[in-house]
């Protein structure tokens, strides 16, 4: 059974400033709703990308990312559910379901990176039944360059890589999941 933290797993990596990060679908420290779930591993859901407005990030930002990440996934690794690269910095918002299998409706230059479950495309909460409360840090990276330089093929955790040092400012909104 994993355990439930309030431990931002960015913080292991650099702690930098934040800026404002909201949602009208999801909210920080709350149940993430059914269309944020998982319909593909079976969990009800429907695998919808949530809406994300961003504000306040640092003068010199050129870009941003976005990632999703569950770090009490029993993997020994966490699970990476969602990664944008390379969102141009005129971008202050994702609507809701821009993370389906096309990315329709992400701005020109930026792509979505292959989750742990191997689909570039955002994938919804599903941890094993009784595992307890799953935290899912949606996570928004204002970095110094316009580009990271990686390509579709990279995972989420060579993004992360590559963010380390071009990083300004991250904004993270927090929301759980449990499957019964």
């Amino acid at each position: 059974m994993s355990t439930t933290t309030n431990a931002n797993p960015y913080d292991a990596i650099a702690e930098v400033p934040t800026f404002t990060l909201t949602s009208t679908d999801v909210a920080d420290g709350e149940e993430l709703p059914t269309p944020q779930v998982s319909g593909i591993f079976g969990a009800g859901g429907s695998d919808t990308s949530p809406q994300l407005s961003w504000s306040g990030f640092p003068e010199g930002t050129k870009s941003f990312a976005v990632t999703v990440y569950d770090p009490l996934a029993p993997t020994g690794a966490g699970f990476w559910h969602w990664a944008v690269v390379d969102i141009p910095v005129e971008t202050t918002s994702l609507e809701a379901g821009v993370g389906d299998d096309a990315g329709a409706g992400l701005p020109t230059g930026a792509f979505q990176l292959k989750n742990d479950a191997s689909l570039a495309r955002f994938l919804g909460a599903a941890p094993p039944a009784g595992h307890g409360k799953h935290l899912y840090h949606i996570a928004v990276h204002a970095l110094d360059v316009a580009s990271l330089g990686i390509d579709a093929g990279a995972t989420p955790a060579f993004l992360g890589f590559n963010m380390s040092g071009h990083t300004l400012a991250r904004a993270v909104i927090t929301p759980w999941w449990e499957a019964k």
